[in-house]
């Protein structure tokens, strides 16, 4: 059970439904971080009052230092400041809902700090997993997962006294997105503000993105694999539209074991702050009568090429999946700028990922430069084609 949280990202879509959740259990918070949002930040430390604050943005931090100065509040600034917030001593838990890589190097110092991880950042394990999980195990940290896929896997492996030894597979759920049933001819066509529109959660703009290409599920059975040890071929992924069943899993008897609740992630971000306690939230209540019936199909990995590109990566392992979370965060954000088509998120990601060479050993500073070269390599290709007048 959470006391005091150091929250970092917490001007996001988890980050506000994170305090949400505080505020409503009365769990102190001790830090805050954030990139750039000055206003909201300001809001959250009048509210909320931690010890430290951080932007990592410096013009920004510099903004804020001066605003709330009349209050108790220790505004850092930089990645150094997020870290230093991550490594917190005040806190016992830290939840990690910054979106992306950047999550990564905060992840870890908590993690040597020795910190409880609720962790959102899925990023951390698919460019990181090996590195993570090495450190989770040598500093005997517990790492719960947020997500409401894997936190419903988690919730559901509790059935398991044996542990791994009795499951046979993970049926990780997804929504379909908004372009799901579509061919690659209507893909072509679709827009940014119709990617945006998710059918059942309200999520940042990167992710519903991500949801859209399904690459979100392809780095979700990547994040599966390192916090529930399972090769990637033992993680089925089934098309639920409704969102209700959040995800299962079967175990070796032929038993299936599967989490349901209402789309709403108070429900995970609270399990993870109050593990192993449940308390009443303020996710609505399920009322399977009025639903009706639920409906399930296999995903069009033909088409969604994102869900095979991460089975891909891996499989070949090393720095493969380092360089598609990069590619595909790269190409992800000239999709919304509106400089490149939807159909092209996953033709570069698919580039980047061939361009990648696997490596047995590695180190973090390799997992920065393989993220920086295949970044490199879409906005090259894209450079290319606009040259070329697409």
């Amino acid at each position: 059970m959470t006391e005091r949280l150091s929250l970092l990202g917490s001007t996001g879509s988890v980050g506000t439904q994170t305090l949400a959740v505080c505020r409503a259990r009365h769990i102190a918070v001790s830090a805050l971080t954030a990139a750039r949002n000055v206003d909201l930040l300001e809001r959250q430390i009048r509210e909320f009052h931690p010890a430290k604050a951080a932007l990592l943005d410096e013009a920004a931090a510099a903004e804020l230092k001066d605003r709330v100065a009349d209050t108790n509040t220790q505004v850092l600034s930089g990645i150094a400041g997020v870290c230093e917030c991550a490594a917190d001593t005040e806190a016992d838990t830290v939840c990690n809902a910054i979106v992306g890589i950047a999550g990564l190097v905060p992840t870890l110092d908590a993690i040597q700090a020795e910190k409880t991880i609720a962790l959102a950042n899925k990023e951390s394990l698919v460019a990181g997993g090996k590195l993570v999980m090495e450190e989770v195990r040598r500093h005997g940290v517990t790492l719960l997962p947020v997500d409401s896929e894997h936190s419903a896997i988690f919730q559901c492996l509790q059935a398991a006294p044996s542990g791994n030894r009795a499951l046979k597979k993970i049926l990780l759920t997804a929504s379909g997105g908004p372009f799901f049933g579509m061919t690659k001819d209507e893909l072509s066509r679709v827009t940014v503000q119709q990617a945006l529109k998710h059918p059942n959660w309200s999520m940042g703009a990167k992710i519903t993105i991500d949801s859209a290409t399904l690459m979100n599920k392809g780095l979700e059975i990547m994040e599966a694999c390192w916090l529930f040890t399972v090769p990637e071929d033992r993680i089925d992924v089934v098309i639920h539209r409704e969102s209700i069943l959040h995800s299962a899993v079967e175990f070796t008897d032929g038993a299936v074991i599967g989490q349901m609740g209402s789309p709403d992630m108070a429900i995970p971000i609270q399990y993870a702050l109050t593990y192993p306690d449940r308390f009443a939230s303020p996710a609505p209540e399920l009322d399977l009568t009025a639903l009706g019936q639920l409906h399930f199909a296999k995903p069009d990995a033909d088409t969604f090429t994102g869900l095979s590109i991460c089975r891909q990566a891996m499989r070949r392992g090393g720095l493969v999946p380092t360089a598609v979370n990069a590619a595909n965060e790269q190409a992800n954000m000239l999709f919304r700028a509106g400089q490149i088509s939807f159909l092209q998120i996953g033709e570069l990601v698919a580039e980047a990922m061939e361009a990648c060479h696997s490596a047995e050993t590695f180190s973090l500073s390799d997992i920065l430069a393989t993220d920086r070269l295949a970044r490199e390599l879409v906005d090259t290709r894209v450079g290319w084609k606009t040259e070329e007048g697409y």
